[in-house]
C-alpha cells in the first residue's frame, strides 16, 4: 500500500476532529483550537481530502469568530478560499452559502458614543475600540476579496459573485472606523442590491461633511453607467430620492446634481452630442473628482461606442482595482 493511500485510510472523519477541537475552544484554549484547525486541516488537503478539510476550517472560522477571536476566524476564513480554490469547487448556491454563513459569523460592534474625549479612560476605550473595528474590517475585506478572486475563476459573473460584493461593501461601509465611499461603491456597483445601496447612500448623506453628499451619489451614478448599468443607476437615484423624504435628510442641491439627472435621461436615447454638451457644460463640477472624467469616457465607449483617446491599456481596471483597495 502507497504512503499516500495509508494516509487517506488513517485520517479520522472530519466531524470527529470538529468535535474534538470543539470542547478545546470550550476550554477556553482558542490558540491551541488554532493550532489544532491548521493542523488537522493541513492533513486532510494533504491527503486530498478537500471536503473534509473545507468542512473544519469552516466550523473553526465559525467558532472562533463567535468568540470574538476575529484574526483567528479571520485566518481559517482565508485558508477556508484557499481550499476552494485548491479543491478546484465550483461557484454555485452551496459554496456561496458557505461562504455567506462566515461572513455573518464576523462580529459587529458599534464604536462607543457620547465619550468624554478629555477624559484619558474614555480616550483609551475609543482607541482600542477604533484598533478592534480596524481588524474586524480587514479580516472580512481580506476574505472576502478572496472569495470574489475565486467566484471569479469558478464560473461566477465576470466581474466576481454579485452576492459576495454586496456583503463587503456592508461591512467595510457599517464596521471600517473611516469610511471609503468609493471602495464601499465599487462593490455595491458589481452587487446585486441597489435598494441597500441607496440606503447606504441616504444614511452616509446623513453624516458626511457638507459638500460631500452630492460626490457620493454621483460616484455611484457613474460607477453603475461606467459598467453599461442604466437600469440600477437609475434605480438608485430614484430610491434615494423616495428615501430622503421620510428620512429628515436633504437630498443634495448642485450643479453636479442637475449634470446627473440630465445625464441619465440623455442616455435612454442615441444622443452623443447631447451628451458630449452636457460634459462640457457641467466641467467645473465633474472636475471636483477626478475620477469622474474617467468613468464617463467609460460611460460614452459603453452607450456610444466612442473609443477613448489616449488611455493606456488597462488603466480603467488599474484605476477600478486602486479604489477598491486591492
Amino acid at each position: 500500500m502507497s504512503r499516500e493511500r495509508a494516509k487517506r485510510i488513517a485520517l479520522a472523519s472530519a466531524e470527529e476532529n470538529i468535535e474534538k477541537i470543539k470542547k478545546v475552544v470550550h476550554e477556553g484554549n482558542c490558540y491551541g483550537a488554532q493550532q489544532m484547525y491548521k493542523s488537522f486541516s493541513a492533513r486532510y488537503i494533504s491527503a486530498e481530502r478537500y471536503s473534509e478539510a473545507l468542512d473544519i476550517l469552516e466550523s473553526g472560522a465559525c467558532i472562533q469568530l463567535e468568540n470574538g477571536q476575529v484574526t483567528c476566524g479571520s485566518e481559517l476564513a482565508g485558508m477556508f478560499v484557499d481550499t476552494l480554490v485548491k479543491g478546484k469547487f465550483p461557484y454555485n448556491e452551496d459554496t456561496l452559502g458557505r461562504v455567506g454563513k462566515i461572513y455573518m459569523k464576523f462580529p459587529r460592534i458599534p464604536v462607543p458614543q457620547n465619550l468624554d474625549l478629555a477624559d484619558d479612560d474614555d480616550m483609551h476605550k475609543l482607541s482600542e475600540a477604533l484598533a478592534a473595528a480596524k481588524t474586524r474590517a480587514e479580516g472580512c475585506s481580506s476574505f472576502l476579496k478572496a472569495a470574489i478572486k475565486w467566484s471569479i475563476e469558478s464560473g461566477a459573473h465576470k466581474n466576481g459573485s454579485p452576492e459576495i460584493h454586496d456583503m463587503l461593501a456592508d461591512y467595510i461601509y457599517s464596521e471600517s472606523p473611516e469610511v471609503d465611499m468609493a471602495r464601499v461603491s465599487f462593490h455595491f456597483v458589481r452587487g446585486k442590491n441597489p435598494h441597500k445601496f441607496s440606503s447606504t447612500l441616504v444614511n452616509f448623506m446623513g453624516k458626511c461633511y457638507p459638500g460631500e453628499d452630492d460626490l457620493a451619489v454621483a460616484r455611484a451614478v457613474l460607477m453603475y453607467l461606467a459598467l453599461g448599468n442604466l437600469r440600477d443607476a437609475n434605480i438608485l437615484m430614484d430610491d434615494i430620492k423616495k428615501q430622503v423624504q421620510s428620512r429628515e435628510v436633504d437630498f443634495p442641491q448642485s450643479e453636479l446634481m442637475e449634470f446627473i439627472g440630465y445625464l441619465l435621461r440623455t442616455l435612454q436615447r442615441d444622443a452623443l452630442p447631447l451628451f458630449n454638451m452636457l460634459r462640457q457644460r457641467y466641467k467645473p463640477s465633474i472636475d471636483r473628482e477626478s475620477i469622474f472624467n474617467e468613468l464617463l469616457d467609460e460611460v460614452a465607449e459603453k452607450f456610444y461606442g466612442v473609443r477613448r483617446r489616449n488611455a493606456m491599456p488597462g488603466m480603467f481596471g488599474e484605476l477600478f482595482k486602486m479604489m477598491s483597495g486591492e
